[in-house]
């Protein structure tokens, strides 16, 4: 998905919540911006109104916050693509609610970059432990030499990974 506002609220919402609450969340908040998830229409929407999605005061902050900074271009997605992945992290990492994980799972899936390696992630740390044959979790050198083998194609590997212990594509 390229619309990275569409993206960030995205990951806002399903921050810390199961994948089913968070997908019943989003269609609450899809419907109450009539299906146009932009700035311009959540810059519209009462406190009130987007807590009413299921949404948490903070998140409803957060995606409070990233439609202001859109809007008064204090946050501006175009330079993102001319960064490093470290630099677009730091860059993402300044918004509220965004925090490194969800930084780079927007470099991976909004922006499509090839070597996005997500130590946070508990799904890539169960699926290294599984099919490397470690105990969960993985000693933290072996997934820097994981990370070096597979650069500079770490965000493909991170892909296998994932599909490894669930055969469901994630999407963001």
């Amino acid at each position: 998905r390229k619309d990275i506002f569409f993206s960030l609220c995205k990951s806002i919402i399903g921050q810390q919540i199961s994948v089913a609450a968070a997908n019943s969340v989003f269609l609450k908040f899809k419907k109450r911006c009539k299906n146009k998830i932009n700035a311009k229409t959540v810059i519209t929407l009462s406190f009130a109104q987007l807590k009413s999605c299921g949404l948490s005061k903070q998140k409803v902050k957060g995606i409070q916050s990233l439609a202001k900074q859109i809007l008064d271009k204090s946050f501006n997605p175009r330079i993102i693509s001319k960064m490093s992945d470290e630099d677009a992290i730091m860059y993402l990492s300044q918004l509220r609610q965004i925090g490194r994980w969800s930084a780079e799972m927007i470099l991976l899936f909004t922006y499509n970059r090839s070597n996005i390696w997500p130590v946070q992630d508990i799904g890539l740390l169960r699926a290294i432990s599984k099919n490397y044959n470690k105990e969960y979790l993985p000693p933290e050198n072996y997934v820097k030499l994981l990370n070096k083998r597979f650069s500079p194609y770490c965000s493909v590997a991170t892909w296998y990974l994932w599909r490894s212990i669930d055969p469901e594509p994630i999407q963001y």
